[in-house]
């Protein structure tokens, strides 16, 4: 009996996550998405992976940008997740923008980023990994996005603190 692809869905909904906005530069065009998709891969080289559907338009941007940047959201960015979520191109105007080395767009006022260039693709299912080697990241105050069951959260007051 094959596995209920809906109950995977229900069970690593349970998992609570990060959301990041993946992007991309093809020429002088900006692309995202929302993703929560996101590891880090390994230290030594430091590297980490976005899996992006294949059927996605996202998935055809980052073969040809041949970079990214994971930018990590913050708890009053919900209306960016969702804005990226969509399909179809993104709006960067209203956005406060800055490159690193890669050139892909960095959002200036997310908690976090890592800037990215694509060293690999590995298929797996229905997605492909898109393994980046990080050239440059930072790091900003303030607590995180986090999505659980289906709908956002946050972390305690207490949780962040800690971890600060």
């Amino acid at each position: 009996m094959a596995f209920d692809p809906q109950l995977q869905r229900q069970v690593m909904g349970r998992f609570a996550t990060g959301v990041a906005v993946v992007t991309t530069c093809v020429g002088e065009q900006f692309s995202g998405m929302t993703a929560n998709a996101v590891m880090s891969l390994s230290l030594d080289p430091p590297l980490v992976v976005v899996s992006v559907d294949k059927s996605a338009s996202m998935h055809g941007l980052l073969q040809e940008g041949q970079c990214f940047a994971i930018n990590v959201l913050r708890l009053d960015q919900e209306e960016l997740s969702n804005r990226f979520a969509q399909r179809g191109p993104k709006d960067f105007s209203d956005l406060s923008i800055k490159t690193a080395e890669s050139g892909a767009p960095i959002l200036v006022d997310a908690l976090a980023y890592l800037d990215c260039r694509l060293v690999e693709i590995t298929s797996a299912g229905d997605h492909d990994m898109f393994i980046g080697e990080c050239l440059n990241g930072e790091t900003g105050d303030g607590a995180p996005l986090i999505f659980f069951g289906g709908r956002y959260g946050e972390l305690t007051e207490e949780s962040v603190q800690r971890a600060s």
